[in-house]
């Protein structure tokens, strides 16, 4: 009868080891698309799990590369993130300059800026980044500082995602 009891017990503590294993790659980024006035310029800030952002440059770029103690990896990933990232306006890609990139606690953060188009009344958004990686991986950007939030949800085979804005005040033709 222990010989049963110890053998689900093992089972048992496997399975949790498991999920636990499972739990600790989030497959998840979150990115801010902010409209700040202040500067008049889309500020993107991508958030990634420093856990899944050193798996990711394994696989993408060999196993020397180390996103905790190389800045030239960061430097990869940034630019990786950047090529699968993108705001089109009528089709058109915004250029997004690239402002930098930090490790913080448990995050990696990739930040991007463009200037706020003129008489912008939609936005269609691309974020492929560790998608292409990880079927699984779920990318959210929250579009905050014009109109209403805005979530958009990049998973399965979502490409790309479109909002509207509300009219800006008054045009003049």
């Amino acid at each position: 009868m222990l010989k049963q009891h110890l053998k689900l017990l093992v089972a048992v503590s496997l399975l949790l080891a498991a999920f636990a294993s499972l739990a600790h790659q989030q497959k998840a980024a979150v990115t801010k698309v902010l409209f700040n006035p202040r500067t008049q310029h889309i500020e993107v800030m991508h958030r990634f799990y420093l856990h899944d952002a050193e798996h990711a440059v394994k696989e993408i770029f060999g196993g020397g590369a180390d996103i905790i103690a190389s800045k030239d990896t960061q430097k990869q990933f940034a630019q990786y993130v950047a090529e699968r990232f993108a705001l089109l306006r009528d089709g058109q890609p915004l250029t997004l300059d690239a402002v930098g990139f930090e490790t913080e606690g448990k995050f990696f953060w990739v930040y991007q800026e463009t200037p706020i188009p003129v008489a912008l009344e939609k936005l269609s958004v691309r974020h492929n980044a560790l998608r292409d990686i990880w079927p699984e991986q779920e990318n959210l950007v929250n579009i905050e500082g014009r109109d209403d939030l805005k979530s958009l949800n990049f998973n399965g085979n979502t490409e790309l995602l479109e909002v509207s804005f509300a009219e800006q005040g008054h045009h003049h033709h």
